[in-house]
């Protein structure tokens, strides 16, 4: 059978992925994942025979319709294809792919464009929080052309500002799901975080690198990567996840002083392969992590004064900029990220086994 399902191909952020009408997809969810499988080619190291590009980061999904609820326009939900095992997962969010959200609903017409900027209100179904992204949409019609610069994607495109609202705890049912800023495992201080997504933050140095290293130098340190999962495999359980032996979450940053005038710098598995970069709301996580007292990445951190911190979080190929607004109580009460999208194909994809 040679069966293919309408897809739009796009960049968020640092990653890509294929965005689906949750209408295209198959209703059950076995089949879904069967047939996602076979788009992406997994499990294979190489993707070879489907659309992923051998990198967590490049075989990712997002699910969109329309949204029933009074406080949203359109529902997303994110799936993260294994490469090289026969998984598909909901049990993270993701921020990158987040950014293609609002202009490939305007572009499906779930959503109305404005003329020059159109707001577009996302529930994220992974967590169940509300995030709002405003896309470029003159003439209403959406712009990937501009001006804005991110690391980790070269040339420019247009802005895609989005505020996160209500993220804590947003996995693990709390913010701080052991209650504390610091816990000790395996003889490491780590803080056991979620504002939007679950990370176990811990000094670099704590892990004997110094936290400049490049990504392949990390991947090639087997012990480093046998040590991290021993901590993941028993914070999984401490931060209400569960058996985490299969699953994405936590992540695992590894934080130091910054060296290029950042807040901080880091080097973060995501969770057995180190991250080109730093997830979205993994960088909200991390940048929350820092302003809490006694914490770890607080010990390493250059903080700014003011009730508006904008913390920049250093990472292998450069930076990203995390806008946190804090109430008189030093809690943070929301976050905002500046990403870039832009449509890379609109068509027709195809399964090795549909």
């Amino acid at each position: 059978m040679s069966k293919g399902i309408r897809c739009m191909w796009m960049r968020g952020g640092t990653s890509k992925g294929g965005y689906f009408l949750a209408s295209d997809l198959p209703s059950d969810v076995a089949e879904r994942d069967a047939f996602l499988l076979g788009m992406m080619g997994s499990p294979d190291p190489r993707q070879i025979d489907g659309m992923g590009g051998a990198d967590p980061l490049t075989s990712k999904v997002a699910v969109v319709k329309a949204s029933e609820r009074d406080d949203a326009d359109v529902d997303y939900l994110f799936l993260q294809v294994f490469v090289d095992q026969a998984i598909v997962t909901d049990a993270q969010n993701c921020g990158n792919i987040l950014a293609g959200v609002g202009p490939f609903a305007i572009e499906r017409g779930l959503v109305k464009a404005e003329d020059g900027e159109t707001e577009v209100r996302i529930y994220m179904e992974n967590t169940g929080q509300i995030a709002r992204a405003r896309v470029s949409t003159p003439n209403a019609q959406v712009s990937y052309s501009g001006d804005a610069r991110i690391d980790g994607v070269p040339g420019s495109s247009a802005a895609v500002p989005i505020t996160f609202e209500d993220t804590a705890g947003s996995s693990c049912g709390a913010l701080l799901p052991t209650g504390n800023a610091v816990d000790v495992i395996d003889g490491v201080e780590v803080t056991l975080i979620d504002n939007g997504m679950p990370v176990v933050v811990m000094r670099a140095e704590d892990m004997g690198i110094s936290g400049t290293e490049s990504r392949e130098e990390l991947e090639a340190n087997t012990a480093l990567r046998e040590k991290l999962e021993s901590i993941r495999l028993q914070a999984g359980p401490m931060m209400n996840l569960g058996d985490v032996s299969e699953k994405s979450v936590p992540k695992m940053s590894m934080v130091s002083p910054a060296i290029n005038g950042g807040a901080l710098s880091t080097r973060t598995f995501i969770p057995h392969r180190c991250h080109a970069s730093i997830g979205v709301l993994g960088a909200v996580s991390v940048a929350t992590a820092a302003v809490l007292t006694g914490s770890p990445a607080a010990a390493v951190a250059d903080i700014p004064v003011g009730a508006r911190k904008t913390l920049s979080v250093e990472h292998p190929i450069g930076e990203m900029s995390v806008i946190l607004d804090m109430d008189s109580t030093g809690q943070v009460t929301s976050a905002a990220i500046l990403r870039t999208a832009r449509k890379l194909f609109d068509g027709v994809v195809f399964a090795h086994n549909n």
